[in-house]
Parts: structure tokens; sequence; C-alpha cells
């Protein structure tokens, strides 16, 4: 189903992400939308998140500073721009502006990590329902940068009650973290239990900076 010639909406973006499918461009060039629905899906869960010994060490150093929320426009910037991971990249001018308006509802958000000198070195943003977190990219600058983003979200969410962090696809990336594919149907429960239930993104409010052993704990539950 292509949405090229529709006026997507937050509202219909939302209403999209509780019904199991969200959209894509084929490269930041093309100025239309095509929805995805995966007959496998990405899943993350949480009470199995996975991290390494050397992530944990580099996690315990707080040799990043981690925020939420802080700037949108630089991390979906980020997420936009080339790597030497990806020469392409599917966020084009209205995924930009669309996520920005769920951002600026309180339904997008952003984990940011910081180096010493306070510049962006990466991080990620991704969509909540409910007790639902759609991931929907990530970058880095530095190493482990976006994989300590990626901890701490998870982290959060843990703290906060959530039941589902969706990744939409399986990488080997997102592998070592535990993710795993389910397929549609199971997908569907899931996200159904999820959006319906309670859950609190600012357990930690916003403005506090989470330590790394702070959020190693939560995500052992502890």
């Amino acid at each position: 189903m292509h949405g090229g010639r529709v006026d997507i909406t937050p509202d219909i973006l939302l209403k999209a992400y509780a019904a199991g499918i969200f959209p894509m461009a084929e490269d930041a060039d093309d100025p239309s939308l095509f929805w995805v629905e995966p007959q496998e899906r990405g899943v993350l869960p949480l009470d199995g998140f996975h991290v390494g010994k050397r992530l944990a060490r580099t996690i315990r150093s707080d040799a990043f500073t981690v925020r939420v929320d802080h700037d949108f426009d630089a991390v979906i910037a980020g997420c936009a721009a080339p790597g030497v991971d990806r020469t392409r990249t599917w966020i084009n001018d209205r995924i930009r502006r669309l996520y920005g308006e769920l951002f600026d509802l309180g339904h997008c958000h952003t984990v940011e990590a910081y180096d010493d000198a306070g510049r962006l070195a990466g991080g990620l943003y991704g969509v909540r329902l409910g007790a639902a977190f759609f991931g929907e990219s990530m970058f880095h600058r530095a190493r482990d940068a976006s994989k300590v983003a990626l901890v701490h979200l998870a982290a959060r969410l843990r703290a906060g009650g959530f039941l589902l962090l969706d990744t939409q696809f399986v990488t080997d990336h997102l592998a070592q973290f535990g993710a795993i594919e389910v397929p549609r149907r199971a997908y569907k429960q899931l996200l159904r239990n999820a959006i319906e239930a309670p859950a609190e993104w600012h357990v930690w409010p916003r403005e506090t900076v989470v330590s790394g052993a702070e959020a190693l704990r939560a995500l052992k539950g502890e």
C-alpha cells in the first residue's frame, strides 16, 4: 500500500503503529512513503536484554552523558546522514516533518549520547504508544555511542513498565543485544497487550542524567 498520494497526519501515523505497520521511503530524495508490515517482526525482549562485558564497562564508565528528548532535530539529522555502515537513508523530508510533529505531541522520543566536549556522539529516536516503544533509527559518530543510547533506552523502558521494544527488523547489530524475530500473528498479540497497558517514559525526569551503573541495575530489574 503506497502512501505517496495520502496526506499522512500524526494521528494516522499513530493508528498505523497501533495496527502493526509503519512508513518508510525508498531514499532521502523520494518524497513518497510506503507502508511496511513485516512477516517476521524484530523485537528486543526487555527481560532478556544482553549487554556484553566490554560494553558494560563502557557504560559504567559514563564515557557518554545520556539525555532524553533534548534535540530531536539533531538526532534525526544524524540518523539521516550517510555513515561508514550506510551510504543511503530512508529518512526523507516528509519523515522528518511527521516525526517532528509526533515529538511535539509527546509521542516521539530521543535518547542522546554526548561526549566530554558536549557534542552529540550518537543517539536514537522512536515512537511511544501505551507500553510499547517502536525504535525507528539510530546513529553514532563515536564508537559505542549508539549502543550506550540503546542500553539506556532499554533501561528506561524496563524501569517505566514498558512491555514491548519493537525494532522492526533484526540486524546483526541488534541480535547481539538479544533481538528476536516474532511471527506477525504473535507480534500482533504482543502489540495489543502493550498499547493497552500503562507505562511511564519519564520514570526518570527529563532533566535527570542517569548514570551507566543505574541503567544497568534497571535492566536487571533492580
